[in-house]
């Protein structure tokens, strides 16, 4: 089921770059990723209160809090860098150098979260490099 999940949320994806290059025209990139940041602050929260999930904060240890604070602001530059990228240059180039942070995920999952390096992964991970070498020419 997960796969599922994962196809949608590249499909979402897929669509946040086209929209955002539609909707920002004229508009600042810094005003842009504010307005997308209340519509998904609006979203999250309120799939949380929907399914009654809320009392799970006091759940959450002080590592949690720090990671997923570290997480909100590596987020929130992600998503500020994007928008001033996709204001400058070509949404069908921009998309694909975003897109390139599958490989840096693939390399920092080795490096510190200690997963297991396969030729496999190696061989995808150099064929998106290509492809994303590819596009930019």
């Amino acid at each position: 089921m997960w796969a599922v999940f994962a196809l949608l949320s590249a499909v979402f994806a897929a669509l946040t770059g086209i929209l955002a290059k539609l909707g920002m025209e004229g508009i600042n990139s810094n005003l842009a990723t504010a307005i997308r940041t209340v519509v998904v602050l609006v979203m999250a929260w309120g799939l949380v209160f929907l399914t009654g999930k809320q009392a799970g904060i006091a759940d959450i240890t002080t590592r949690g809090w720090v990671f997923l604070t570290l997480s909100g602001v590596a987020t929130g530059l992600s998503w500020l860098f994007y928008f001033y990228a996709l204001q400058m240059g070509e949404a069908s180039k921009v998309v694909p150098i975003d897109k390139f942070s599958v490989v840096i995920s693939m390399v920092l999952a080795f490096l510190i979260l200690g997963e297991k390096l396969t030729i496999l992964k190696v061989v995808g991970g150099l064929l998106i490099t290509a492809g994303t070498l590819v596009l930019l020419l």
